[in-house]
């Protein structure tokens, strides 16, 4: 069942050809990573898609009977709104079907008695039972939980930060329960810990999606399938990122190959169309036709043009960067208390933790560019930092590329002696000539990143200090970064929610533990997940042996009964009721499901995988109890 189809699309910005004639589907059940070089279309064709912007030509059909919802990278909302209503804010069906069912309660509260009040209640019990909406408030509260805005339902839009609202932009999609989603980098601004949930969330609901991302962990655990934008034509490919590697290497030869032989051959038939007489052109239409189809092949030339990063660096002494006793609160949030760590020349450190819990205000502080309320920071005689924020360098729009380089320096020098002049410079990083004559403002926003990248190297820091700066960034660039970034001398300080990139940069982590703790841990991201799921079965397993030897010298606790309440101190609505019987029924499953993985993690021939399989789903039930045993004693008062 094709979800959504488009045909001979194309998009033309004057001379310039973003894509032409391309045509794909999305079928339902697919899960497709749209990826390509910064500034090839990847925006401009979802916007088209999604009808924010118009092809040239071709046409694109969405079946009508689906839902189907967009996530935005820059999701904007209205700023006088508080987060509830922004989740409410819909022409979904299903939520205006709640919105009004509470309505009527509301009104039918203050006047029971009313004949038109109780037929409006029928409707909307009618609409609800048609929409199967009944559970649906609860839904979206536990997504505004596990995305951490449960807290902030009152707050307004104009308060959150840029990872609370690219947070709420997912809630409000994922509220709707559509049947397709389309995604333009949805880990952008988004913690490890959200970023895992997502991808898990996805995954277990199977939903159908089109999405852009440059997070590679996340494109292989969510997307089975890669469609690759390049020269302004669609390439598809079944499976993960290794393998469309593997095959975006094979098409390249191969198309490398045919160009060469078309050449060839076209030096011969050029020979022949320049000698052929003017009689025998009826005869040989078919050959020159082929000429034509052959000089098209022969004029085939692969971009594989790649950022260039070969910046020197200036010498780093022994002393890099002492931080003793640092101290850091607002009000209640605590940063830092404590903390104490010299840095040794050669580190490469990735910094870990939830947002809002202080990472970049860690860094600024460092930096000197935020003071600490205690502590000493020493920075060595010979260090020079780069620091690559995360709001980016603030680049004028009215300025040209070239002007925003030659206003820090008209020659670089690079490693082995060798001066690029600005120009040159801005070619090594995919700026061609004509591009390095736009405006700022003409660019993508991948351009604008690595224009911002090439302003912190040109500095020739020996210490480097980079702020998510994966953001936005293509996946060829982020692979030229890391090859650079693995073999660059200096240290390296990285706040990143790109898993991959930080397996492959550090090699040592901060963990933000929250209260003020900072953790330093020898090992990757990857290599922290193993021991924390080692704990977590280890106590997970105690628990459960705890648990299996009370339970053998006392009766088993009931799950909650509704005989257990005295009395209502008001009479329940409908739905109230409703719920608070439903309630009873999933606290009952979910203590025999508790009692079930109980059991089996207590049996001596579990492995170690089931354990920890086990473990995260007994954790998963017990906030489930822990939830509705909440709510019902709630409505039982």
């Amino acid at each position: 069942m094709n979800y959504l189809r488009a045909e001979n699309l194309s998009k033309y910005y004057g001379e310039r050809h973003l894509f032409s004639n391309i045509t794909f589907t999305v079928t339902k059940g697919q899960r497709v990573a749209l990826i390509a070089k910064n500034g090839s279309g990847k925006t401009s064709l979802l916007n088209i898609l999604t009808g924010r912007d118009k092809g040239d030509e071709g046409q694109i059909v969405i079946d009508k009977n689906i839902r189907w919802a967009y996530i935005e990278q820059d999701p904007q909302f209205y700023q006088t709104d508080d987060v509830w209503s922004a989740i409410y804010k819909s022409d979904n069906e299903l939520l205006n079907c709640v919105a009004r069912y509470e309505e009527v309660i509301e009104i039918l509260d203050k006047d029971p008695e009313n004949i038109d009040n109780q037929n409006q209640l029928q409707y909307a019990m009618e609409a609800m039972d048609l929409n199967n909406a009944w559970d649906i408030e609860t839904k979206i509260k536990t997504i505004l939980q596990q995305l951490n805005l449960h807290n902030h339902l009152h707050s307004s839009i104009a308060s959150l930060s840029g990872g609370q609202k690219k947070r709420l932009a997912i809630a409000t999609v994922l509220v709707q329960q559509p049947d397709f989603i389309i995604m333009d980098e949805p880990t952008n601004h988004l913690d490890l810990k959200m970023i895992e949930w997502l991808e898990t969330y996805l995954t277990v609901n199977n939903t159908t999606l089109l999405l852009v991302t440059h997070d590679r962990y996340f494109l292989d655990k969510v997307c089975n399938e890669i469609i690759e934008l390049a020269e302004g034509n669609l390439y598809t490919h079944k499976g993960n990122y290794a393998y469309f590697l593997e095959k975006k290497a094979q098409r390249e030869e191969y198309l490398d190959k045919e160009a060469d032989a078309a050449r060839k051959h076209m030096r011969k038939e050029l020979e022949w169309m320049r000698k052929q007489p003017k009689a025998r052109t009826t005869k040989s239409k078919s050959r020159i036709e082929d000429f034509y189809e052959t000089k098209e092949k022969a004029s085939y030339k692969r971009d594989d043009a790649k950022v260039e990063i070969k910046m020197k660096m200036e010498r780093l002494g022994s002393k890099i960067l002492e931080v003793q006793q640092l101290k850091k609160s607002f009000d209640d949030l605590k940063i830092c208390e404590d903390f104490t760590y010299i840095f040794k020349p050669g580190e490469r450190i990735g910094i870990i933790g939830n947002n809002g819990v202080g990472k970049t205000t860690f860094l600024n502080m460092l930096l000197g560019t935020e003071q600490p309320d205690g502590g000493k920071i020493s920075l060595g005689d010979t260090v020079k930092v780069g620091y690559y924020n995360q709001l980016g360098m603030q680049l004028k729009d009215d300025k040209r590329v070239i002007e925003v380089i030659t206003d820090i320096a008209e020659y670089v020098e690079m490693t082995k002696g060798e001066k690029l002049t600005a120009k040159t410079l801005l070619t090594r990083f995919l700026f061609d000539p004509k591009k390095q004559h736009n405006y700022v403002s003409s660019l993508s926003g991948g351009e604008k990143r690595r224009l911002y990248l090439l302003t912190i190297l040109m500095s020739k820091p020996n210490f480097l200090v980079l702020d998510e700066p994966t953001n936005d960034l293509d996946i060829e660039t982020l692979n030229v970064l890391e090859e650079f970034l693995e073999e660059y001398e200096g240290c390296i300080m990285v706040v990143t929610h790109d898993r991959y990139f930080m397996d492959t940069i550090v090699d040592s982590l901060f963990v933000f533990e929250g209260n003020g703790k900072i953790r330093p841990f020898n090992g990757n991201y990857q290599e922290y997940l193993n021991e924390q799921e080692e704990i977590q079965a280890e106590a997970l397993l105690a628990k459960s042996n705890a648990n299996k030897a009370a339970n053998a010298a006392a009766v088993k606790a009931e799950p909650i009964k509704i005989e257990q309440v005295a009395s209502n101190k008001r009479k329940l609505t409908f739905n109230e009721q409703r719920l608070f019987e439903q309630l009873e029924k999933d606290l009952a499953a979910l203590h025999n499901k508790k009692n079930d993985l109980e059991t089996k993690l207590s049996a001596p021939n579990a492995s170690t995988d089931d354990i920890i399989t086990m473990g995260k789903e007994l954790i998963e039930v017990n906030n489930s109890i822990d939830e509705k045993e909440l709510k019902w004693l709630e409505l039982s008062e």
